[in-house]
């Protein structure tokens, strides 16, 4: 197939160290940790929206105001510690949101050492679909505390809000795919690349309409899972490999 062989190649071009230095993928890959990849990961994907650059400095931020060792200060950080967060803002998630965020993350690392567990639990048997996962996700990130702000919500999507959940995707994209080419970091087990679904944002639902990949008019979590059933035609195995392409083809190339 030629679209293939297309695509194919412009995931070998892109799937590399060099295109991360302008991406939020950046931020994890600064740390060795596996919690430390987690947190710093969710939170660079979260933040995810706007210009690149301002994402990066954004998260470069919260890593000082972390003392540069996120999981330690999740889980130890004294009341007092949390001052220098009460003037974090990134477009409209503001002090609430990252505290509550932290919030979360302290109540959930209590009791595992993976964020994986948020999203599918150990001892989990059967095989549950993406869609169900992000939902439950959502509900448990909002479990913690009865009293969580509620405007943080609008920053945790979900397949039932019909959001294409773009951020969580990703997210989920870099803890999951396996490869040997330093961007994506493979260090969760029980989710398989086959499960994931493709990010999806403006630039990627361009570049899919045009290579006739998308048909479906709005974008949402039914476009998503279109795109993504279509690139497992090219690799069932691993369909979102072809998320470099896309998004290659859309920023660096104008595709």
């Amino acid at each position: 197939m030629e679209l293939k062989a297309f695509l194919d190649a412009k995931v070998d071009q892109y799937n590399r160290p060099g295109f991360i230095e302008n991406d939020p993928i950046v931020i994890p890959h600064i740390f060795s940790k596996k919690q430390d990849i987690e947190i710093m990961g969710f939170w660079a994907a979260m933040l995810a929206w706007g210009q690149r650059k301002t994402i990066i400095n954004k998260c470069r931020e919260l890593i000082q105001k972390m003392d540069s060792s996120p999981y330690d200060f999740i889980l130890n950080h004294q009341e007092s510690d949390l001052k220098p967060f009460l003037c974090f803002k990134h477009r409209t998630f503001n002090d609430l949101d990252t505290l509550y965020f932290i919030r979360f993350f302290n109540q959930h690392y209590q009791k595992s050492d993976t964020l994986e567990t948020a999203f599918i639990s150990a001892n989990q048997v059967v095989e549950l679909k993406m869609e169900h996962m992000l939902n439950a996700f959502r509900n448990h990130f909002f479990s913690k505390d009865a009293d969580f702000p509620r405007r943080t919500m609008k920053h945790v999507s979900a397949p039932s809000q019909k959001s294409s959940c773009k951020r969580l995707n990703m997210f989920l994209r870099w803890m999951v795919r396996k490869d040997d080419r330093g961007v994506d970091f493979g260090i969760w087990n029980r989710i398989k690349p086959s499960d994931l679904v493709c990010p999806i944002d403006l630039h990627v639902e361009r570049v899919a309409r045009k290579l006739g990949l998308i048909e479906r008019k709005q974008l949402d979590w039914l476009t998503a899972l279109e795109l993504t059933e279509n690139l497992k035609q090219f690799d069932p195995h691993d369909p979102v490999k072809y998320d470099f392409a896309l998004f290659g083809l859309g920023i660096e190339e104008g595709f």
